[in-house]
């Protein structure tokens, strides 16, 4: 627990240090769509590109790592929306809540973090969840966050989010970074010191910024209704309890039926499943008029109980022992 704990700590303490940060005036909330833009546009991509070089196709596009994260997500989905609905939620700040129960801070904190954890080779399964969570998490809520009799249909409204899930920048980073493995291209020298440095900087100023989005959304009270503080508790639990065990349930039940899959690989996707929800779905229900306050505090709890709940999965599988 002590290795875990040594590698967690600097993680959630640059996140602490964001929300500090903002919650002091230091980085005033207008700083947070810049932020963004750096780490979405910039950084993030350098750093999932040079995985994408750096890990074979086969385990990018691991057909079995995709398969039993996909089907953990849709039990996730159904839960939260219903829990959500039944406490008086309207139908796109449930959505939106059923997101964040199901998508994993995987970008902007889990490739950093399972890669100083468990080592490089963790990478690919982390990127195979990233991909199902671009174009079928995020998909699937944006399509049932739009209101019916909208004048398209339920399969307009889906076709609608996966476009806008492919105009997302870090899965385009993966695959440009499989095709120069590919083909054996090197990047020319001061081009790859570049992409380098831009690589390295995503993890701090990423974990940094979600502080700073934890403070100017849930932190302040910004776009809150007369929901209760206590409806985030449920959609937290559901991320960091529920996913992570749905997911090493089906991944036993699969390696049980004979399917190839590692046991290395299925601990780096119950370790995903256990992280945080992912921070920038509080933009994303903000540009689509859902109620930002409401989700943005599933978030919060999601990320202030991860620092205990992420260890402990990681101590359970014998992570540092």
């Amino acid at each position: 627990m002590v290795h875990v704990l040594a590698v967690t700590a600097p993680f959630f303490a640059l996140v602490l240090i964001g929300w500090w940060a903002a919650r002091r005036g230091v980085v005033p909330a207008a700083a947070v769509p810049g932020l963004n833009g750096f780490v979405l546009f910039f950084a993030l991509p350098c750093m999932l590109m040079r995985f994408g070089m750096a890990t074979p196709l086969e385990r990018l596009l691991d057909p079995w790592v995709l398969a039993v994260y996909a089907l953990a997500m849709g039990p996730v989905v159904a839960l939260a929306l219903w829990a959500l609905r039944r406490r008086g939620w309207p139908r796109a700040d449930a959505a939106f809540g059923a997101l964040v129960a199901a998508f994993p801070n995987s970008g902007f904190m889990g490739v950093p973090l399972l890669v100083a954890l468990l080592g490089p080779q963790a990478a690919g399964p982390v990127i195979c969840t990233l991909l199902v969570d671009f174009f079928l998490t995020s998909s699937l809520c944006l399509a049932l966050a739009r209101a019916p009799g909208a004048g398209e249909g339920r399969g307009a409204a889906a076709w609608a989010a996966f476009k806008a899930a492919a105009g997302n920048p870090l899965p385009w980073a993966i695959a440009v970074g499989a095709l120069l493995r590919a083909t054996g291209t090197r990047l020319p020298g001061p081009l790859d010191a570049t992409v380098q440095l831009l690589g390295d900087a995503a993890s701090p100023v990423a974990l940094f910024t979600i502080g700073v989005v934890l403070w100017t959304t849930a932190g302040t009270g910004a776009g809150v209704s007369n929901g209760r503080r206590t409806d985030a508790l449920p959609a937290a639990a559901l991320k960091l309890a529920l996913h992570p065990a749905l997911v090493l349930g089906l991944g036993l039940a699969a390696r049980a039926a004979g399917a190839p899959l590692s046991g290395f690989a299925l601990m780096v996707l119950v370790l995903t499943a256990a992280l945080p929800s992912a921070s920038n779905v509080s933009l994303l229900a903000q540009a689509r008029g859902a109620d930002i306050g409401r989700v943005a505090r599933i978030i919060m709890a999601s990320t202030v109980a991860a620092f205990a709940s992420f260890s402990a999965w990681a101590w359970a599988f014998g992570v540092g022992r």
